[in-house]
């Protein structure tokens, strides 16, 4: 399951890249964000019932903060909101991901809670406090392929 989950965050990561650069607009981007938020929101409930050790919690609490990432940015784009509350969720979630880094021993999985943690950092520099940042549509893009799109289709492709 980790592997579909992380090739469509891999996808709408790539797009809310382009979205960035205003070649999309916003509100087109809301229905994949709400379709990727919920795949991640089922997986992750599947996770949850099929849960027996408190760390398959824990791994669906990570999986989590990428459902409801998507489902809060579906919302900010959907009715064209301001975003100050997504960007200090993503705060939050940042600060998480640093757990999350901590708590893996797969050198390959410690960088990708790395660098998910440092993407939220940005769309909380961005958003919650307000401020430009350049590198955000390729930097978002750029971990969307790296780290989600080429991880999720090797691991679909049991080469991981």
């Amino acid at each position: 399951m980790l592997g579909v989950a992380l090739f469509f965050i891999g996808a709408v990561l790539i797009v809310n890249g382009v979205g960035l650069t205003g070649r999309i607009e916003s509100r087109d981007l809301a229905p994949f964000n709400l379709l990727v938020g919920l795949l991640a929101l089922f997986i992750n409930l599947l996770g949850l019932q099929r849960g027996e050790q408190m760390a398959d919690y824990f791994a669906v609490a990570g999986g989590l903060l990428f459902a409801f990432t998507y489902l809060y940015l579906a919302v900010v784009q959907w009715y064209g909101l301001k975003g100050v509350g997504f960007g200090w969720y993503c705060l939050f979630v940042a600060i998480s991901a640093l757990a999350f880094a901590g708590s893996v021993s797969d050198p390959r999985l410690i960088a990708m809670w790395l660098l998910w943690s440092s993407l939220w950092f940005l769309f909380f520099l961005a958003l919650g406090l307000g401020r430009s940042l350049r590198i955000l549509p390729a930097y978002t893009a750029l971990i969307g392929a790296l780290t989600c799109w080429l991880p999720g289709t090797l691991i679909m492709m049991d080469a991981w």
